[in-house]
């Protein structure tokens, strides 16, 4: 009997694994299986096609099993296959970080690399505490979040962000927190394209945040400029500009977590360069391999890299770090999504293609129980209605409908629809994707 046939006889039992954000045991009984993807498509192991309007998870922005991404990593598997970052290098972790320093804008110069959005965003507070320690500015240990606002899954991500099922199972969490408000007001910002006209007055919260605690405690601030995880929230007009300017008033560091809209989301290379603003921290993550390699990191200003070069030279300047930073086969897939990216022109593509986007999504107003539409760059979000059953169900409901009927894979968000597509989408997958889309809102009526 063949390998492959022996392997074919044995029992595909789904129990041993425990699968990460899943109602598990609702998947077990109607499983959705993908066993291949190209380009915009995943496939089943039967072989049906599935639009992929999420780019997997926010990331695979340059489409599916594209051929340079994939040769990269063939090739390097057989060259090195690991090299530890630790007092040691090799040539392609040094070559990708002057690539993405490149891409960022102003004097965010220096890269820090770490493998997934939760280790970058727990990087990047960690630096910011250690930044006003090194400068004896150690009363600074306070940090201040956003509702809404997702940040990984780290201790430190959860206790900053501020979506509570993420964060009330798992104990008090991170001390010394706080939390600006939420941007969203469906009542003001129903149905907007792009940034909401209300909303930048919400930036003032941060003045009464440092009213109540005094700027000398106060190390960071971290927002999403685009909360994605929660439901695409764009900043509202102005907003951003004005927590730059209250940080810069209090001598306060600007993150800006970056995991879902760096690399071309809102087109262009980060959402910072969209806005004109410039954070001290910017956190990356999912598009910077296109999803093919597991890595994250943070890209900093040169003051605050500045900052720790002090010293013995033989000293290390910051106890932090992976065994897989900057891993050779991450830095491989990466080089050549920033390749892909560059030469295909994604970034400007989904620039060109937003209002594009836009319109079709406002297309699906007036459906059943559909309460908003949002869009930005290449992203989406239609809130659904909660049925009768409770908050959530409509929403699984959907997610069931458009991968077993309509051969779409949408992203969900209690009763959410979230969409956010590769960059290679065309303008009739749009369409397609408007559709499919339309459909399953008229099935879980």
């Amino acid at each position: 009997m063949s390998a492959a046939a022996q392997r074919a006889e044995i029992p595909n039992d789904l129990a041993a694994f425990w699968m990460p954000f899943t109602s598990n045991r609702a998947f077990k009984k109607r499983p959705r299986l993908i066993a291949r993807s190209k380009d915009m498509h995943y496939y089943t192991p039967e072989g049906r096609e599935i639009l992929d309007a999420t780019a997997a998870l926010w990331c695979c922005n340059a489409g599916h099993n594209r051929a340079r991404i994939v040769e990269a990593i063939q090739r390097q598997a057989g060259e090195l296959d690991f090299s530890p970052t630790f007092h040691f290098g090799h040539p392609q972790v040094f070559q990708l970080a002057s690539r993405i320093a490149a891409l960022a804008p102003a004097d965010l110069d220096h890269v820090f690399f770490a493998n997934s959005g939760s280790e970058a965003c727990d990087t990047a507070l960690k630096i910011a505490l250690a930044y006003h320690n090194v400068r004896g500015a150690g009363s600074r240990q306070r940090l201040i979040g956003r509702e809404r606002g997702y940040h990984g899954v780290g201790f430190g991500g959860i206790s900053v962000g501020g979506m509570s099922n993420n964060r009330k199972f798992f104990g008090s969490l991170l001390t010394g927190v706080d939390h600006l408000p939420a941007t969203y007001n469906r009542e003001h910002q129903a149905f907007t394209k792009g940034e909401p006209e209300w909303g930048g007055h919400l930036a003032d919260a941060l003045e009464g945040i440092v009213a109540l605690h005094d700027a000398s405690t106060i190390a960071a601030v971290i927002v999403e400029p685009m909360a994605g995880s929660t439901g695409v929230l764009p900043a509202p007009k102005g907003y951003l500009q004005k927590l730059r300017a209250i940080c810069d008033k209090h001598g306060i560091l600007l993150i800006f977590d970056e995991v879902i809209t760096g690399f071309g989301r809102l087109g262009f290379a980060f959402a910072a360069e969209r806005y004109g603003v410039i954070p001290d921290i910017i956190t990356f993550a999912k598009g910077v391999t296109s999803g093919t390699v597991p890595m994250g990191g943070v890209v900093v200003r040169k003051h605050v890299y500045d900052a720790f070069m002090k010293g013995p030279e033989h000293a290390i300047e910051l106890f932090h770090g992976y065994t897989y930073s900057g891993h050779p086969l991450a830095c491989a897939a990466s080089l050549a999504a920033l390749d892909v990216y560059r030469d295909e022109k994604l970034f400007e593509r989904a620039h060109t293609l937003e209002p594009k986007w836009c319109d079709a999504l406002m297309t699906l107003k007036g459906l059943p129980n559909v309460a908003d539409i949002r869009c930005v760059g290449l992203t989406g979000a239609i809130d659904l209605a909660p049925s009768a059953a409770g908050p959530g169900e409509r929403g699984y409901a959907a997610l069931e409908y458009s991968f077993h009927e309509a051969g779409i894979m949408l992203r969900l968000s209690g009763d959410t629809i979230e969409l956010t597509p590769p960059l290679v989408v065309s303008e009739d997958q749009i369409g397609e994707i408007v559709d499919k889309v339309g459909r399953t809102i008229k099935a879980v009526a």
